[in-house]
């Protein structure tokens, strides 16, 4: 009766902080650019792997050290070049947004890929090939953090008093995040069935914080207040931050570390040389002729 009670209170408090992470993403998407806080979900996998380490005895090898150091880097970076979001405060400007041409044009870029992607590509090669199920996922995460990005306003104007619930944008954010979530999770496990986790996150990473942020450069023009060096900076910052989850992921199996560093870097030996059978034939005659001549010598 103790071990149940004390399951299920550690079920309940790991519900709570997965509650609370979401609720603070959410938060920060509705207050913040979307063009920093998706690339800065890079910390959740840093966080995830050092906790691991210490409280799951779990080996963070020199690799994943220099990858957790990497996207620390590249987060900072970020930080210091963020764009500066426009100021969106309603829902008709939101509206407004949604409605201009060259969002329009790249959100029914997006559906089509999309439709393409789940009833051709994904019943055909989704098996075999791991960047079916994770596109998938990425070029739904552009319509769901639009989502979020939309209700966080919603919100923001609810408790200023505005009548957001007769807005019917309101409502269709709302079934839009749900649906596209639904879609995301569905391919997301899909996708860690068949192919190696270290594998999926990264590539799921890069592609979905990809699509994201030029999601949010079309819908919100986050970059167009920015500097040469700002500009610069934000894609160099991006690009750490890739090759650390990168080196935090795909090298986490491996045994690295100070230690054996000069064991890892020796050349291995020599793979045997494959003879022919042409050689072998050769050799053999050699050997005959060798034993004939010693016998006349003799």
């Amino acid at each position: 009766m103790q071990k149940v009670l004390c399951n299920s209170l550690v079920f309940i408090f790991l519900v709570c902080l997965v509650g609370g992470g979401e609720a603070a993403n959410f938060a920060a998407y509705a207050f913040a650019p979307a063009t920093i806080v998706t690339p800065l979900g890079a910390l959740s996998v840093l966080i995830s792997a050092i906790l691991s380490s210490y409280l799951l005895g779990e080996r963070l090898n020199l690799l994943g050290k220099l990858g957790c150091l990497l996207s620390l880097v590249g987060s900072t970076v970020m930080v210091i070049h963020a764009p500066e979001d426009e100021e969106v405060t309603t829902l008709e400007e939101m509206t407004s947004k949604l409605k201009e041409p060259g969002f329009l044009a790249y959100a029914a870029i997006l559906l089509a890929l999309c439709f393409l992607l789940i009833f051709y590509l994904a019943p055909r090669y989704g098996q075999s090939n791991i960047l079916i199920y994770l596109a998938i996922c990425s070029v739904i995460g552009a319509f769901s953090v639009s989502s979020v990005k939309g209700l966080g306003i919603a919100i923001k104007g609810f408790f200023a008093g505005q009548p957001v619930l007769q807005n019917p944008l309101t409502w269709i954010l709302v079934i839009t995040l749900v649906a596209s979530i639904t879609t995301q999770i569905n391919y997301l496990n899909k996708s860690l069935d068949i192919f190696n986790t270290s594998l999926v996150f990264p590539i799921y990473y890069v592609l979905f914080t990809t699509i994201v942020i030029t999601t949010s450069i079309i819908l919100f023009k986050e970059w167009v207040t920015m500097t040469v060096v700002d500009i610069i900076g934000t894609v160099c910052g991006f690009l750490t931050i890739i090759l650390g989850v990168f080196l935090l992921h795909a090298f986490k199996d491996m045994d690295v570390s100070f230690g054996n560093l000069p064991q890892v870097l020796q050349n291995e030996e020599p793979a045997p040389v494959t003879r022919d059978d042409k050689n072998i034939l050769i050799e053999v005659d050699n050997s005959r002729g060798g034993e004939l001549r010693h016998c006349l010598w003799q």
